[in-house]
């Protein structure tokens, strides 16, 4: 079981991976910084502990602790416990969640390791919002898309909100970097993947119909710019989701979650 410790002092060296969690500056999940991995949350702590993303140290009341209890059995880490109060303190904010966990970065996977076996995947191109990202994570694990790749100009996917938005799915789904886009899609090319380019382009193939492949690689750009024409030219077809007339785009994580909708249903 893990060993509680309590904490009545906020400046408790002990606690440092937790200081100063909305501090542009100080931010403990930031990559060029200690690089942590920040997990808020029961539901979000529990998927951490399941995962690659193995937790050092945990910082809650205790009410979560005991919600916890199962889950730690076993689990050789501190769970640091402190009122809300000292917490708020911690961490630089009221958290309504009452837990964090914090882990170290494991070694990112490889693009090989996140394809296989995989049969649908998501290729992100330029999205940098980090609520965005999670959500797409969130709608990958729901609807059985087996991993992201992330394509030029995206954000941190570990960043702490995008792990609470994802409600912890992040940590599950297998990810990996793919830059220099749009050449590095030879290698879906060359592993069986029909590379569709989703765009709201009226020109573009019904998206139903333009998943015929047994594997298939969905690309998805930023709101507003969406994928580069480089990348569209490279992919092997440009399919659109059906809209309402006078709609010009839907939000990406939405648009992820009806692919990934249509790829389960025409399966």
């Amino acid at each position: 079981m893990a060993e509680v410790i309590d904490i009545a002092d906020p400046g408790d060296p002990r606690v440092a991976d937790f200081r100063d969690l909305n501090n542009a500056d100080r931010r403990p999940d930031l990559p060029g910084g200690k690089g942590l991995v920040v997990a808020e949350g029961v539901v979000v702590v529990q998927r951490m502990l399941t995962s690659r993303f193995a937790p050092s140290a945990l910082l809650g009341v205790g009410r979560r602790y005991e919600q916890l209890a199962d889950d730690l059995a076993g689990v050789e880490v501190p769970y640091y416990r402190a009122t809300a109060e000292v917490m708020a303190e911690i961490v630089g904010f009221h958290l309504n969640r009452g837990v964090l966990a914090a882990a170290n970065r494991p070694p990112e996977l490889t693009v090989a390791e996140v394809l296989d076996g995989a049969r649908t995947v998501a290729v992100l191109e330029g999205v940098n919002d980090h609520e965005n990202i999670g959500s797409v994570f969130r709608n990958a694990a729901g609807l059985g898309a087996d991993g992201v790749l992330f394509g030029d100009r995206c954000s941190d996917p570990l960043y702490r909100r995008s792990v609470r938005v994802s409600m912890g799915h992040v940590l599950r789904v297998p990810f990996a970097t793919m830059p220099e886009l749009p050449g590095s899609l030879d290698i879906l090319r060359d592993s069986g993947f029909q590379i569709i380019a989703l765009t709201p382009d009226p020109a573009a193939d019904n998206l139903a119909k333009a998943m015929t492949g047994e594997k298939v690689a969905l690309l998805l750009g930023a709101e507003g710019p969406g994928l580069t024409e480089d990348t569209m030219r490279a992919s092997d077809i440009r399919a659109r989701i059906p809209m309402t007339p006078g709609t010009d785009s839907l939000n990406v994580a939405t648009a992820a979650a009806m692919a990934f909708y249509e790829r389960v249903r025409t399966q």
